[in-house]
């Protein structure tokens, strides 16, 4: 059994619905879905605003690859295609954190596999991706260069502008509040 956070993200065509189709066809293992968040585009390519989420996801048959492989079935669902990196998306699913449910609890899993590396190597300096999970998952932790740390630690070590770019929005991706 694996239990994973999952950033998603989308800047192009009807955002909200390629967020919600991820909600919708991960129904049945979602644990939280963050509030939907509204930020600056991250990497230096000119482009429309984000609305960012994250979900917590668990099932007892999928592990890390397995969520690897959901998130892009999906982007490709919603006609994502590569061209330039960090550019503008439909969706975005990147597989933030994963752990493996053992009788002890949960036991992060980490992998420094180029396709899948875990944690993701840069989760701790995105406040796009801490601040909704930190909403939903206020004790969760992360390993950062061989420690494990709060992410509220990591938020406060963060740029308060680059924090203050994550602005909550009125929308949700909650079907029943459509």
């Amino acid at each position: 059994m694996s239990r994973a956070v999952l950033s998603i993200g989308s800047n192009l065509g009807d955002r909200l619905a390629h967020l919600r189709s991820v909600v919708e066809a991960l129904t049945p293992q979602l644990v939280a879905v963050s509030p939907v968040y509204s930020t600056a585009p991250w990497g230096g390519v000119p482009q429309d605003d984000y609305l960012n989420a994250v979900v917590v996801v668990e099932d007892s048959e999928l592990g890390p690859r397995d969520w690897l492989e959901r998130g892009r079935q999906l982007e490709q669902r919603s006609g994502r295609v590569r061209e330039i990196r960090w550019g503008a998306r439909t969706l975005d699913v990147d597989v933030i954190w994963c752990a493996e449910r053992r009788a002890e609890g949960l036991r992060p899993v980490t992998s420094a596999d180029p396709e899948l590396t875990l944690p993701h190597p840069q989760a701790h300096h995105r406040a796009f991706v801490l601040v909704p999970w930190a909403e939903i998952e206020p004790d969760a932790t992360l390993e950062v260069d061989g420690r494990t740390r709060q992410i509220r630690d990591l938020l406060s070590e963060l740029d308060p502008d680059e924090i203050d770019g994550v602005r909550l929005t009125d929308l949700s991706l909650s079907a029943a509040q459509r």
